[in-house]
């Protein structure tokens, strides 16, 4: 027999624990436990059948150990067997003692009751008609219902992480989910250190600091930095009755996301790291071309290089523009919310300006509506009329946001202007504007109004301002014009100088 000391936690085995409680609640089996400490948080991750009289050595911590005492002396009742005996169980890490009558003993012998008591040890009596092979197997039933239903539970958070990801704040909404989840509190580090979103809350300590001080002391741990050398892609600690967990993001940008929880569920890492990898993608660059390419073009713009010249540099030799604005009421979008757009557009070129986001997206890429965004698309132009694509996704996002749209798209130009040469046509819209072209605000209004066919409602929506500002501006132009603005030929007239102008 070895006297060597078991480790100081038992291997924990890739099965779901099964709590004592839930097997002394099955009827089939009319299990009674009659000694030792009655703790809801007691669980067993395995079932033995042992009739030595030290069972040590053949535990690996964490069983039900059955016996039907053939190993009890007739005499143990008067020594030390039955302390021996328990000491040792409960040295090896056991979980529970499960003790079967008939056909040696017709009772629980008084001694080992009163050892299991002492040494803290659950007794269970197992009467006649319950086989330890029917215990065993009730156990493995347990085991297979609680690991479905943590398969079940990480499926299930797989796809609300998925789902929030989806979303115009995507990195808060993972947040917020995984934070539901483990029932704790989550959150992002950027790379310097600081914290760039959290959700939930610290809980199942006495104070907040200690934990997120620790917290951020860990997610230092998995950040790469220079002198570092090799770092863990995670790290795991313990603070308070808290667990912890960090996790690196990306490919070594120093993005870090952290968690804290009351409790380590099987399941929680692999949701975690679902999240992690999620929000990878979202602090990544999401290139559809490479950075080196990305800045020579810059470079070369800064430097006075025409656009066409740069544009094989960055992908196509057509381009789509996309402006888009959270749905609704939404909040401004962020950084990364942008980022995450583009990357669902197909492009790395994002520009969160203010409350717009602007995309330049390769032609050949057909941007679609994207959940919780409106969103406007020019026509597919070369490189010297970005500008002009950038004036028609304005305006197809100003359309789409007064008639409640996901996605307009601007027209192709219309056959009348084919008609007319370009030099003549702008002639004509400077000369026919030229009473409100001095006022950028009535041109815009005059614009709007038009394109949604006189909607005071629907212009005032899109510009942002009051219904009766509309009105007024309205009536201003037609009053410097000198024409009748219902009269349909003259709105004609002057949306075909205002497309041309």
């Amino acid at each position: 027999m070895s006297d060597a000391q078991p480790p100081s936690a038992p291997a924990v085995p890739p099965t779901p624990a099964v709590p004592l409680s839930a097997l002394l609640a099955r009827d089939d089996l009319a299990l009674r436990q009659i000694a030792g400490p009655v703790d809801e948080a007691t669980v067993i991750f395995w079932v033995h059948t042992s009739e030595m009289a030290d069972p040590y050595p053949y535990l690996l911590g964490g069983e039900l150990l059955l016996t039907a005492g053939v190993h009890i002396p007739e005499a143990a009742g008067s020594g030390t067997y039955f302390d021996d005996y328990v000491s040792r169980i409960v040295a090896a890490g056991g979980a529970a003692l499960g003790f079967g009558l008939a056909p040696v003993h017709d009772t629980v012998p008084r001694a080992l009751v009163a050892a299991c008591d002492a040494y803290g040890l659950p007794l269970l009596e197992v009467p006649p008609q319950t086989t330890f092979s029917g215990i065993a197997r009730a156990v493995w039933q347990l085991m297979a219902q609680a690991r479905l239903a943590e398969l079940r539970r990480v499926t299930e958070a797989q796809q609300s992480l998925a789902a929030a990801a989806a979303r115009p704040d995507p990195v808060p909404a993972v947040l917020r989910q995984l934070a539901q989840r483990v029932g704790g509190w989550a959150v992002l580090y950027g790379p310097d250190g600081v914290e760039l979103a959290g959700a939930g809350r610290v809980s199942g300590a006495d104070s907040a600091l200690p934990v997120t001080q620790s917290l951020a002391e860990l997610a230092a741990v998995v950040r790469p930095g220079e002198g570092k050398g090799a770092v863990p892609s995670s790290a795991t600690d313990t603070v308070g009755g808290v667990y912890l967990a960090a996790y690196a993001l990306g490919a070594g940008q120093g993005f870090v996301l952290g968690v804290a929880a009351p409790r380590r569920e099987p399941g929680d890492h692999t949701i975690a790291s679902v999240a992690a990898v999620l929000l990878s993608l979202l602090t990544g660059e999401h290139q559809s071309v490479s950075g080196a390419a990305r800045s020579a073009a810059l470079v070369r713009l800064l430097l006075g290089a025409e656009p066409e010249s740069v544009a094989p540099l960055l992908g196509g030799e057509r381009w789509v523009v996309v402006h888009a604005r959270p749905a609704g009421d939404g909040p401004a979008p962020d950084a990364v919310s942008a980022s995450a757009l583009g990357a669902a557009l197909g492009s790395a070129l994002v520009d969160a300006g203010d409350d717009v986001v602007r995309v330049l997206v390769p032609g050949d890429r057909e941007p679609a509506a994207q959940p919780g965004w409106t969103c406007g698309v020019s026509a597919p132009v070369g490189p010297h009329e970005w500008a002009a694509a950038d004036t028609q996704a304005a305006r197809a996002l100003a359309r789409a946001r007064a008639t409640r749209t996901a996605l307009v798209r601007h027209g192709e130009r219309p056959a009348l202007a084919d008609l007319v040469p370009p030099a003549d046509a702008e002639a004509h819209a400077h000369a026919l504007l030229a009473p409100v072209s001095a006022t950028p605000a009535l041109t815009e209004t005059l614009r709007t109004w038009l394109s949604l066919h006189g909607s005071w409602d629907r212009t005032a929506v899109a510009l942002s301002v009051h219904r009766n500002t509309v009105r007024q501006r309205i009536a201003r132009c037609a009053a410097l014009l000198g024409m009748d603005l219902d009269d349909p030929d003259v709105r004609m007239e002057l949306w075909f100088a205002l497309r041309e102008g």
